[in-house]
């Protein structure tokens, strides 16, 4: 069975069809911000604008995000500008509400053994990205996708976005062994976070080379105009005016995956990293 779906007609993401990139800020804040994001994503050809209108936040002083009207503002610059939406759910009481505004429905770190709000999405016509629980493992994250999937809903992402270990001088660890394994084990495509893995700008680049070279099919990766400004996780968005150089490494270690790839094996047959852009 292919693990290859659509996102929308134009959008495939699975072995074989092109790296989808899904970017944009942490937090909504403003129409101002997220339409400056928006457009330069359909500048670069990208299809899919992330941002969160819901922030759980490890503490209640920091900002929570704009609710319901980060979601009116994410839809309407992606109207705008002809891309698709990709924002966090953060209880089964969101769900109606977030899938009236966006086209793909994130599940955090900290929810995915949240089993409600994974029974909801399952039954939801919208694909889902499952985020990996940061103290979780593999065996619990694909078990955490069968949920989903029990309830109709295969449309599912399964995000690596790093873990908690030892180290602390990054936010989190990512482990391209488990998007490695991932690809193998599970019947859903795999995509990499190396935002929230690595906790700072300067190694997001590193870690998503890093996360295609291990086979992700897409990444998710956080972009803002002003960085230092950023209402939420400043310290990992990529400046705006940085993210073409980002596509376009991305896109060469993408192609160069691709070419180095014994033609005929099996990881060939089952892995074809192309272009991020057309």
């Amino acid at each position: 069975m292919s693990k290859n779906f659509s996102l929308a007609p134009d959008v495939q993401i699975g072995p074989g069809a092109p790296l989808v990139l899904m970017a944009g800020p942490c937090a909504v804040e403003s129409y101002t911000q997220t339409r400056a994001v928006a457009a330069e994503m359909a500048r670069l050809g990208l299809k899919v604008l992330r941002g969160g209108a819901f922030k759980p936040r490890t503490s209640p002083d920091s900002f929570q995000g704009l609710g319901l009207e980060g979601l009116r503002i994410l839809r309407s610059v992606a109207d705008e500008f002809g891309l698709l939406v990709i924002t966090e759910a953060l209880g089964v009481e969101h769900v109606p509400l977030v899938a009236e505004y966006a086209d793909i429905i994130q599940i955090g770190s900290r929810n995915m053994q949240h089993y409600p709000l994974l029974w909801a999405v399952g039954e939801l016509d919208k694909p889902v990205l499952l985020k990996r629980g940061f103290m979780s493992t593999v065996k619990e994250w694909l078990l955490a996708a069968e949920h989903i999937a029990r309830r109709g809903n295969t449309r599912i992402m399964l995000c690596e976005r790093g873990i908690r270990t030892f180290e602390t001088a990054t936010r989190n660890t990512l482990d391209t062994n488990a998007i490695a394994l991932a690809q193998r084990e599970a019947p859903w495509p795999v995509v990499a976070d190396p935002s929230h893995a690595t906790g700072r700008a300067d190694l997001v680049l590193p870690a998503a080379l890093a996360a295609v070279a291990a086979g992700a099919d897409g990444l998710l990766v956080e972009v803002h105009p002003d960085p230092a400004s950023a209402l939420s996780d400043g310290p990992q968005s990529l400046a705006l005016t940085d993210f073409p150089d980002f596509v376009q490494a991305v896109q060469r270690v993408a192609q160069a995956v691709h070419a180095a790839m014994p033609q005929g094996s099996a990881v060939a047959e089952r892995r074809v990293v192309q272009s991020a852009i057309a």
